[in-house]
């Protein structure tokens, strides 16, 4: 543990709280008429000091404003126009996950993603549209759909960990994106893994790759949405996503010529057979929004995820041999700690670490109201670190999921209510088999043992060195 998260630790410690596992209830909810406004603290440091805290050190922005101010606090980021109130007590989390949607409407419409995504992604509309959206691609993300896609996952992964060097560092979130990468082209597309050179699939491949890197900026999450327009309209990002529509719609149309086959089963086939209560269809245009997002949001996000457990894992020696011992072992438990070992790498590094709505009634905050058309954020790192609901929150340590599942209000890595991830189920589905591969295979060990600590890219928070390992020894596939 770093020196600054051991000291919040003490802080979080020695404050009064309620028994071990309970949290004090704390009234949250749009607020009765008449009721005062009462604005939550806010850090006592200029907003340009607030700004660079979030670029440049995410975990310490999210944590500094629990450990000081308690549950609500506010922050005041250069780039916007009003400060944002920020929460991590899981009543709040409740309140705004289960409101009316025109009541607490996502900031995700206003996403400087939404340029490069399109007017029509699922991630970033509200409303109606959203959940008609949302209907529509659901079933290629469940049950029987994502069972289909793990024998693949699993062929991918094996070819990945044979390329693996031993004994030289590199970087693990850059290897686990070659990993979610084929798997995506592959399942989203229906593609070979990996695609071959000189197809149309290997070049949607490198453009795909081209525009992550431009998308990537930490600065990009604090550009407001009429910035983002405006930096999209110019520059290498047009001309990139001018090659990304005529690849992508490339595709949709090769793919409409052989809708008659029935063998098909990757999702763009699937989208295109998916119809609403009056028969109608995806346009092209939604068509593409939706594949691009599936590719941005679902590739690295996954690979970061594995990143960060183990580069959590790898510094907690006990969680690391236990998991190696009942893999290598065929133990029946290993299944269940391998889910406990995904459920804590999300809960301590949540790749997203911030969720935000804007709500549009005066809405209380335990002890604080604050008024219409504030943007509320709900700090996932923080309502992670909740030592009231998590003891010893800053221990890597899966047992504390073993029978026990992730709370509904205090256990949002995938977000919540009718915002949860659509792709959480295959999100999964990437971490079992590659943590089983994984542990079966190879022996990892981290280059430095200092935590590696963690930086914004775009909306995400990455390791810092990207996971920076080294592999041990090795087994045959």
């Amino acid at each position: 543990m770093s020196a600054e998260l051991a000291q919040s630790a003490v802080i979080v410690r020695n404050r009064s709280r309620p028994a071990e596992g309970e949290t004090a209830a704390s009234p949250a909810g749009p607020a009765p008429p008449g009721t005062a406004v009462r604005l939550p603290p806010s850090l006592p440091i200029p907003s340009y000091r607030q700004t660079l805290r979030f670029v440049s050190k995410p975990l310490d922005f999210h944590l500094s404003g629990a450990r000081t101010l308690g549950d609500v606090w506010a922050v005041k980021i250069v780039t916007r126009d009003v400060p944002i109130a920020v929460t991590c007590h899981p009543d709040h989390v409740k309140s705004l996950f289960v409101a009316d949607p025109a009541d607490a409407p996502s900031l995700t419409g206003d996403s400087p993603l939404r340029p490069i995504l399109g007017p029509t992604s699922v991630l970033t509309l509200v409303g109606d549209q959203h959940m008609r959206l949302r209907k529509l691609l659901l079933p290629p993300f469940h049950g029987e759909a994502v069972a289909r896609y793990v024998e693949m996952i699993s062929e991918v992964t094996e070819r990945e960990l044979d390329s693996w060097p031993v004994g030289r560092p590199f970087a693990l979130a850059q290897r686990m994106q070659a990993i979610t990468m084929d798997v995506i082209m592959a399942g989203v597309f229906g593609v070979a893994c990996p695609p071959r050179q000189g197809t149309a699939e290997y070049r949607m491949r490198q453009t795909f790759s081209r525009l992550m890197r431009i998308s990537a900026h930490p600065l990009w999450a604090l550009v407001e949405l009429r910035n983002a327009r405006r930096i999209q309209a110019r520059g290498v990002l047009r001309a990139t996503l001018a090659v990304v529509d005529r690849q992508i719609y490339g595709a949709i149309a090769r793919r409409r010529a052989q809708q008659a086959r029935s063998d098909r089963t990757d999702i763009l086939s699937l989208l295109l057979e998916v119809r609403d209560e009056d028969g109608k269809g995806l346009t092209d245009a939604e068509l593409r929004d939706q594949l691009l997002t599936l590719v941005l949001a679902g590739h690295e996000t996954t690979a970061n995820t594995l990143a960060w457990t183990f580069e959590r894992m790898l510094r907690t020696p006990a969680a690391y041999d236990r998991l190696h011992e009942l893999v290598r072992s065929d133990d029946e438990g290993a299944d269940e700690y391998i889910e406990a070992t995904i459920h804590e790498g999300m809960r301590m590094r949540p790749v997203v670490p911030l969720l935000a709505r804007l709500v549009k009634r005066p809405w209380q905050l335990g002890e604080y109201v604050v008024p219409a058309n504030t943007p509320v954020a709900i700090s996932v790192l923080a309502l992670h670190h909740r030592e009231d609901i998590y003891p010893d929150p800053y221990t890597f340590r899966p047992e504390r999921f073993i029978e026990t599942k992730p709370g509904t209000y205090t256990w949002i890595a995938f977000g919540g209510g009718i915002r949860r991830c659509l792709g959480a189920e295959l999100a999964k589905a990437e971490q079992r088999v590659v943590l089983r591969a994984l542990a079966r295979r190879i022996d990892l060990a981290v280059v430095d043992p200092a935590d590696e600590g963690a930086r914004q890219r775009n909306v995400t928070m990455i390791p810092r060195k990207g996971g920076r390992v080294v592999v041990q020894s090795k087994r045959a596939g």
